[in-house]
């Protein structure tokens, strides 16, 4: 039997910085989006859609409310969720005070197994579907965090952090475990239903070149496995990676010479790039995860959204979630307005919810399967409350457009918006069932 949401519906076709905005998306103020086993059958306009459809259809009527595709996090850290809004410093201060005692404790399989189950929960509690998500270095954290997306069937991400030097003692691995025990999770679980595996050295400070060798050869191995760490996230950082690695010509040339810049591959930051990086970064095809929240928290930097586009380079939002203060992609995206605002340069609503969907899907290389409601799609959604608070019910009752409407809801939203989350069709997180 079929399953029919009737609501306000949008979504990206594509990027409305690259193609006119108004044939970037499709939106539907009385709309109806048709799912069949998990997956979208058709999207249009209620009033056509309901003509056709089969008399045993199972209509969901979603009154005052938004459904857009699932929200798309391209950078977040698991082990981090309990040290968010912890006061922080700069990043190497931060890192070293706060990051490695949260993710000393991740070795404790109980502890990761409650952790990932609090995680998830907030995930699905601002509407987040997909994330590509980094672990702490022990194995268990790993497994604990996909046995639980396993069973909810989530489309996600993740991979056991690689670092032999500049960490505790605790959380040092070597060359050859790092290698030994990131193969043993991505043949346990890389392509295991809806799960896909990243090898995640966690950046060049805390990775030797022997351990780098490691990851280009898992990479090798598993050629449809993704990369993800960071890159030109703080000015200290990448004076701290010059001196580590003086042979090579810039702190993005590191990762180049071990081979890891490819279209699977996920920087987040970059923030302090030169013209060759640049360069690289688009001849590569590699991807970009824009991290505001954190880049604002830890005084890191405003990302250059412009040169991104100018060379044509896949961006997502990512919470770097704990640098992040807040789960919601939703606040997050009032944070890249603010960043894009600085920098004296332009962020429309519309590419807000790109950034947050569709080129979410993009950058992680699932367009295919996620990122907009085209027909075979996976059925991930959100459903948005416009008149979730006070505020908001006001706000959305004095906008003139849908591009107001959105723009407010970046700015005011919360999880208190999400009303609903649906995976492949199942609704995984009621706002209003305690």
């Amino acid at each position: 039997m079929l399953d029919a949401h009737r609501s306000s519906i949008l979504h990206l076709l594509g990027d409305p910085t690259s193609i006119p905005e108004d044939e970037a998306y499709q939106y539907y103020e009385d709309g109806l989006l048709v799912i069949n086993e998990g997956r979208v059958v058709e999207v249009g306009s209620a009033d056509r859609l309901l003509l056709s459809l089969p008399k045993d259809t199972n209509v969901i009527n979603h009154s005052n409310t938004l459904l857009l595709p699932g929200f798309i996090d391209t950078h977040i850290h698991f082990p981090q969720s309990e040290i968010i809004a912890a006061h922080g410093k700069q990043l190497m201060d931060w890192l070293n005070e706060l990051v490695f005692p949260a993710e000393s404790k991740y070795g404790n399989k109980d502890y990761a197994e409650l952790m990932a189950d609090m995680f998830i929960n907030q995930l699905l509690r601002n509407g987040t579907t997909t994330a590509s998500v980094f672990c702490s270095v022990h194995p268990e954290s790993v497994n604990a965090l996909f046995e639980k997306c396993h069973e909810k069937n989530l489309r996600m991400i993740a991979g056991k952090v690689m670092m032999d030097r500049n960490c505790p003692v605790n959380l040092r691995d070597s060359a050859e475990t790092s290698y030994r025990e990131s193969k043993k999770l991505i043949e346990r679980w890389h392509n295991r239903g809806r799960l896909r595996y990243a090898i995640t050295p966690r950046f060049a400070v805390t990775s030797s070149p022997a351990q780098l060798d490691q990851v280009r050869q898992l990479m090798l191995e598993h050629p449809d496995a993704y990369l993800q760490t960071h890159l030109s996230e703080n000015q200290d950082e990448i004076s701290l990676v010059r001196k580590l690695f003086p042979e090579y010509k810039s702190y993005l040339d590191v990762y180049d010479q071990y081979g890891l810049l490819s279209q699977r591959s996920i920087f987040a930051h970059c923030l302090h790039l030169g013209i060759d990086e640049w360069h690289r970064l688009s001849e590569t095809q590699s991807n970009i995860a824009f991290c505001p929240s954190s880049n604002l928290f830890l005084g890191s930097g405003l990302f250059p959204l412009e040169k991104a586009e100018e060379r044509t380079i896949n961006v997502g939002i990512g919470s770097d979630i704990g640098g992040g203060n807040n789960f919601s992609i939703l606040q997050t995206l009032g944070d890249a307005y603010k960043v894009v605002q600085l920098r004296k340069e332009q962020m429309s609503p519309m590419k807000g919810i790109y950034l947050a969907t569709l080129g979410g899907a993009r950058t992680l290389g699932l367009s295919d399967k996620i990122g907009n409601f085209l027909p075979g799609k996976e059925a991930d959604f959100v459903c948005l409350d416009k008149g979730a608070t006070p505020l908001l019910k006001m706000r959305i009752e004095k906008c003139e457009d849908l591009w107001a409407e959105i723009f407010a809801l970046s700015m005011l939203g919360d999880d208190r918006v999400v009303k609903q989350t649906w995976i492949t069709g199942a609704k995984l997180h009621d706002r209003d069932v305690k």
